[in-house]
């Protein structure tokens, strides 16, 4: 027959798997809790609590500091009896260094942080690092490899759930945001002129094609039954939906002071002082206008910091050069020079851009410069204005080849007959 003193340690050795059995089913309830929880949509917060909750409470941890990747920063998202002010230190530079699980070795650690815990666990998802957990104040009793296996398991079920809820909240950003551009390039086609004129006076033809579905670029124009014309081309600082927002404010600014009938140089001052009110100097608009009296067979212009305009009359080339500074950043223009040509020749043309069509380069790295533009007009200026445009692209795709377009790229070609 057995003694007592087997029969006594046969019972404490069914008391300590016991003891472990309900440990181990503790544990499994836990992460059946945790999946729960996270299958319900539970918060990031709300899951960091139940992990600080399990590791203080039921695993009986006495230090920890869970770190996860916020932004590209490295954001203390739960801890265990750790001073405040330590979490502050910023250890972004010391977390890549721990590639795999390691034991910590206090007396080798100058961190100050770093100094309460005994092993540090890195959490990665396709070979990206998402999570760091350290964990400190283990007795030298305690079956500390069982806790860091378990630790471990459902470091990595919450760090790949809270990194699916932000590549989640990404999705949805991205997604969000193409729908405003969607909306916004929708917004911006209904602004642009889908028919331009065409008469025994003048044509106008226009190429339009904005970088990211929509952007800053701008033409437009308004004829007069006192046989004028004004047209223009502008480029809004700035690119995408905030840039296309001011455009449609530009256009309704444009129109309401087009409308006043006033000269040149008072339409110009007005608009700057509309563009300036509505940005308050932190945007400004490259813009020229032009006005063409069919009558007296002369054209009036503003060049407001924007690309010179290539105007070619009996094979004579001119940059409309004249105007003024930018719109916008000063609540006055500094000074405005109405510039003026008189028509006198048969045919003349106008091509107005946005510097998107200057800034393209080719394979070699050159650019579509003013000269190469200058050359284009000059060989080509007896063209009416849509076949002018139409070999003028042609050029443009020979030019760049498999190069894309840098900026939007907006052209607005005039043909003037007399």
């Amino acid at each position: 027959m057995p003694n007592y003193s087997e029969i006594k340690n046969s019972l404490s050795r069914i008391e300590a798997l016991e003891r472990e059995l309900n440990l181990k089913q503790l544990q499994i309830n836990r992460l059946l809790n945790i999946t729960q929880a996270i299958n319900n949509n539970v918060s990031a917060e709300g899951l960091f609590n139940m992990y600080k909750s399990f590791l203080g409470w039921e695993i009986g941890i006495k230090k920890m500091a869970l770190y996860i990747k916020e932004d590209d920063n490295w954001d203390c998202a739960a801890s265990i009896g750790i001073d405040e002010q330590l979490l502050e230190f910023n250890i972004a530079e010391t977390l890549p260094k721990f590639t795999r699980l390691k034991n910590l070795e206090r007396n080798d650690e100058d961190d100050e942080l770093l100094k309460n815990f005994d092993v540090v666990i890195p959490v990665r998802h396709k070979d990206q690092p998402i999570a760091y957990v350290f964990i400190g104040g283990f007795s030298d009793d305690e079956d500390m490899y069982s806790k860091i296996q378990f630790i471990t398991t459902i470091t990595n079920v919450i760090a790949v759930a809270i990194e699916n809820k932000r590549l989640f909240k990404r999705q949805l950003e991205q997604e969000r945001l193409k729908r405003e551009m969607e909306l916004a390039s929708e917004m911006q086609r209904m602004l642009i002129p889908k028919k331009l004129p065409k008469n025994e006076n003048y044509e106008l033809s226009s190429i339009y094609k904005p970088h990211l579905g929509v952007g800053g670029d701008y033409f437009d124009f308004i004829e007069y039954e006192d046989s004028k014309i004004v047209f223009c081309v502008g480029d809004v600082s700035g690119k995408g939906v905030a840039a296309a927002l001011l455009m449609a404010n530009f256009q309704a600014i444009f129109h309401t002071i087009l409308a006043k009938r006033t000269s040149l140089e008072e339409f110009i001052i007005d608009l700057n002082n509309a563009v300036y009110v509505l940005t308050k100097g932190d945007r400004f608009i490259t813009l020229f206008v032009a006005e063409y009296d069919i009558e007296e067979q002369k054209l009036k212009y503003v060049n407001a910091g924007h690309n010179p305009p290539i105007f070619v009359s009996d094979g004579e080339l001119y940059l409309l050069k004249k105007g003024c500074t930018i719109l916008g950043p000063f609540e006055k223009l500094p000074a405005v020079e109405i510039g003026e040509v008189s028509l006198k020749g048969e045919q003349a043309i106008i091509l107005a851009f946005t510097d998107g069509l200057t800034d393209l380069r080719n394979e070699d790295g050159d650019f579509f410069d003013e000269q190469v533009l200058s050359g284009f007009v000059s060989n080509n200026y007896e063209e009416a204005a849509f076949e002018f445009n139409h070999k003028l692209m042609d050029t443009i795709d020979a030019f760049r080849g498999k190069q894309s377009y840098p900026d939007d790229i907006t052209i607005l070609t005039c043909k003037i007959y007399n």
